[in-house]
């Protein structure tokens, strides 16, 4: 058997006196990224034992309302993107890409160049 490969992506945190999130900074080896700073992350795994998602949604205390708005907008776009990949169900992902549109357009984020 060949040696198995593994590849590590490592997060982060600088928190402040009250552990609210200052600083985010994150590094994965195999994409050529090291100490990367970020404003937010959303991490969710899925506990197969329980049947649930686990997630770490954290955001620095510096992030920009309008910023977040494009983040999650953006997210949005690629989990239906993903769900497709994953599912092959085009029927739900039109339903999906529905959704971020109008999300996009009640955001008024449409005008800013998201996708």
């Amino acid at each position: 058997m060949a040696d198995l490969h593994t590849s590590e992506i490592k997060l982060r945190v600088g928190l402040d006196e009250n552990r609210i999130p200052e600083t985010l900074n994150w590094s994965a080896e195999d994409g050529g990224i090291e100490n990367e700073a970020a404003k937010a992350m959303l991490l969710s795994v899925w506990d197969s034992k329980n049947q649930e998602s686990l997630k770490i949604d954290l955001w620095t205390k510096d992030m920009p309302v309008d910023e977040m708005k494009t983040f999650f907008h953006q997210t949005l776009v690629s989990l239906s993107d993903t769900f497709l990949k994953a599912t092959q169900d085009e029927k739900m992902t039109a339903t999906m890409k529905d959704f971020c549109d109008y999300f996009a357009e009640n955001l008024n984020l449409k005008d800013k160049g998201t996708k």
